[in-house]
């Protein structure tokens, strides 16, 4: 089964900050419906300044999507059934520098996945998940997670197999 894509768009904020070493922290801020007029996603649109003023500044990366793969549908129902449902960005800071000097890499919706990018060494943020997004996500999530069985386990039972086998093979 292909992959459903869904294309949204990612806010990024600069904050200024009175620091010694550092004069700006950047993040994002919020993952958004992308402006109707945006590329596709294969010819990447420069950012666009939505805002700018002299303590904050903030960014728009359209042309972002992320994908919901039948694999990762126990990170998005973790994710769906939490109390404040998040989007992950992955994100970079520029090489090059530029303005701005950051970028989003991933989007994703899957607790799962976003453990996976942070256990890797990469900055991921969490931003709120709009409702509609939540909303175009139940039903995939309804019809591809299948929680696992659950397994009797016995522990301490005197009377299980595996004690009678101890047993039994000390006796020898």
């Amino acid at each position: 089964m292909a992959a459903l894509r869904f294309p949204v768009a990612v806010i990024f904020q600069r904050t200024a900050i009175v620091n010694r070493w550092i004069s700006e922290k950047w993040e994002p801020v919020a993952v958004v419906p992308p402006v109707a007029s945006a590329n596709s996603v294969a010819d990447k649109a420069p950012p666009v300044r939505i805002n700018d003023e002299s303590s904050t500044a903030r960014w728009r990366f359209d042309d972002q999507a992320f994908e919901l793969h039948p694999c990762e549908a126990e990170g998005y129902y973790l994710n769906l059934t939490s109390p404040d449902p998040k989007a992950f960005v992955m994100w970079r800071m520029s090489e090059e520098g530029g303005d701005p000097p950051c970028f989003p890499v991933i989007v994703t919706v899957s607790y799962n996945e976003a453990a996976r990018m942070l256990d890797g060494g990469e900055r991921v943020d969490a931003v709120p998940l709009p409702a509609g997004i939540r909303a175009w996500m139940e039903p995939f999530v309804a019809d591809h997670y299948r929680p696992e069985p659950k397994k009797k386990v016995r522990r301490n039972d005197p009377l299980g197999d595996d004690a009678l086998r101890r047993e039994r093979g000390s006796h020898r």
